[in-house]
């Protein structure tokens, strides 16, 4: 068994850190090098932006978007009210509000991961 110069944690001599602190074992005596700076805090991604996309999947089912029905000429109507659509005969569009949700899912993630704390 070895001892850890930093905590004096009693460590297995196949280690090369120290399992509690993180500070490097040496075994020559010599200096041991310091903790590594992100050790004991975690990156954390940015709840803002999680919230910023949570708000927009929100506003994005509140005001999808609307095209003509089935038995019309294909036509974007554009995006309206859940509870007003543009015409009386308008559904909503399933394949573009999809994309237009796993866009905002997708960007909403990748937007917090960039923007995570460290």
């Amino acid at each position: 068994m070895q001892t850890c110069p930093s905590c004096s944690c009693s460590q297995p001599e196949i280690n090369r850190f120290c399992t509690h602190c993180g500070r490097r074992l040496d075994k020559s005596g010599g200096d041991a090098s310091g903790p590594r700076p992100d050790a004991g805090t975690p990156e954390q991604m940015n709840l803002t932006a999680l919230y910023g996309m949570i708000a927009a999947l929100i506003l994005a089912v509140l005001c999808p978007p609307w095209e003509t029905p089935p038995d019309q000429q294909p036509e974007f109507l554009g995006l309206s009210f859940i509870l007003s659509p543009p015409t009386a005969e308008a559904v909503v569009s399933r394949m573009l509000l999809t994309i237009e949700l796993v866009t905002i899912a997708i960007a909403g993630f990748y937007g917090a991961f960039l923007l995570r704390k460290k």
